[in-house]
């Protein structure tokens, strides 16, 4: 009788790869750049070693014109990163839009995510590179 107060559960969408996984992303999903938001994002590039251990690589966040590319990092106590090809979750720390690419943007490779969406829950974590010392933020 109250069939529709229901939730609906959708099927997750499995890719075979990642660059599938982004493509799908860039062409469907909004990827907002907004406070805390964890975008997907596709590893190009491995890059430096920082001198207090932090990673870097060349990543493509994911977007409505197939990707921006940003230079990105782990956090240095981060204890692995992720590789050339992964899809990965990039967490944005502060958009600052007055200021010009690059220098708009401050953020942190988060998350390893699997090559599966969930629709309505998003993108499993796979592998998480969040340091256990990095507490995350409370909103009140």
């Amino acid at each position: 009788m109250f069939g529709f107060l229901r939730r609906r559960t959708r099927e997750p969408i499995v890719f075979p790869d990642s660059g599938a996984a982004f493509r799908y992303a860039c062409e469907n999903l909004d990827n907002a750049l907004l406070l805390e938001a964890v975008v997907p994002a596709l590893v190009e590039e491995r890059g430096r070693v920082g001198a207090e251990g932090e990673r870097y690589f060349s990543i493509r966040l994911a977007n409505r014109s197939g990707g921006r590319v940003i230079d990105a990092c782990t956090l240095k106590e981060a204890t692995d990163a992720p590789a050339v090809g992964d899809l990965v979750g990039f967490k944005v720390v502060r958009v600052e839009p007055e200021l010009p690419e690059p220098f708009d943007l401050l953020g942190f490779i988060a998350y390893r995510l699997a090559t599966v969406y969930v629709p309505g829950k998003g993108w499993p974590v796979e592998r998480n590179y969040v340091p256990d010392n990095i507490k995350p933020m409370l909103r009140l």
